[in-house]
C-alpha cells in the first residue's frame, strides 16, 4: 500500500489536472482510513450504518453536463464537505475545551488541509475558461445540530460517521471525475499537436 500512496502523490511536471486527480485519489484513501480509525475509536459504530439522506446534496447542472461542469459540481460538494469537517472539529473543541491529539485527529487535520487544496486546485482548473455549476451557499455549523442537540453523544457520533461517509463518497466522485477530465484534456492537447 505504501508504494501505491507514493504513486498518487502529486508530482511536479505533471499537468494540473493529473495532479488534482492524484490528490483526489490520495484524499479518498485518507478519508477511508479516517473512517476506519473512527470505527476503532467508537467500536459500537462498527455494526451500525447510519441511514438517512445524503448530507451533501447539490442541484445538478444541465441534464448532460460536460466534464468541466461535473468538475464544478464535485468542487461544490467538496467545499460543502470541508465546511462540515470544519464544523465537526469546532464542535469537538467546544465540547472538549481543546482539540484532542492522536492518530485520528492528525489524519483529520491532514484530510482538512488536502481537501482545501483540492477545492483550490479544482477551482483553478475551472478558471481556465471552463464552465461549472453555480456555487452553493456556505453551510452554517448549526445546520446539522437539529439531529445532534438534545439527542446525546450517540447522535453526535452518528452525525460524525455520516460526515465521514460523505467525505468518502465525494472524494471518490472527485477522483473519477478528475480522471475523466484529465483524459479528455490530454486527448484535446494531443489532437491540437496533430
Amino acid at each position: 500500500m505504501e508504494g501505491a500512496a507514493e504513486s498518487d502523490t502529486p508530482v511536479p511536471g505533471k499537468s494540473a489536472t493529473d495532479r488534482a486527480a492524484a490528490l483526489a485519489r490520495l484524499l479518498h484513501r485518507d478519508c477511508t482510513r479516517l473512517l476506519e480509525l473512527y470505527k476503532e475509536r467508537e467500536s459500537f459504530l462498527s455494526h451500525h450504518v447510519p441511514g438517512g439522506e445524503r448530507l451533501v446534496t447539490l442541484a445538478l447542472c444541465p441534464e448532460a453536463p460536460s466534464t468541466a461542469e461535473q468538475v464544478g459540481h464535485v468542487r461544490s460538494a467538496l467545499r460543502r464537505c470541508k465546511e462540515l469537517l470544519e464544523c465537526l472539529i469546532s464542535r469537538e473543541v467546544e465540547e472538549m475545551g481543546q482539540e484532542l491529539e492522536g492518530e485520528f485527529e492528525s489524519l483529520r487535520k491532514t484530510v482538512k488541509d488536502r481537501l482545501g487544496h483540492l477545492v483550490h486546485s479544482t477551482g483553478a482548473l475551472l478558471e481556465n475558461g471552463e464552465g461549472g455549476c453555480p456555487p452553493s451557499p456556505q453551510i452554517q455549523c448549526n445546520e446539522g445540530q437539529d439531529e445532534v442537540e438534545g439527542s446525546g453523544s450517540f447522535a453526535a457520533k452518528l452525525w460524525t460517521y455520516r460526515v465521514l461517509l460523505e467525505l468518502i463518497h465525494w472524494t471518490d466522485s472527485a477522483s473519477q471525475t478528475l480522471h475523466v477530465f484529465h483524459t479528455e484534456t490530454q486527448g484535446q492537447q494531443q489532437q491540437q499537436l496533430l
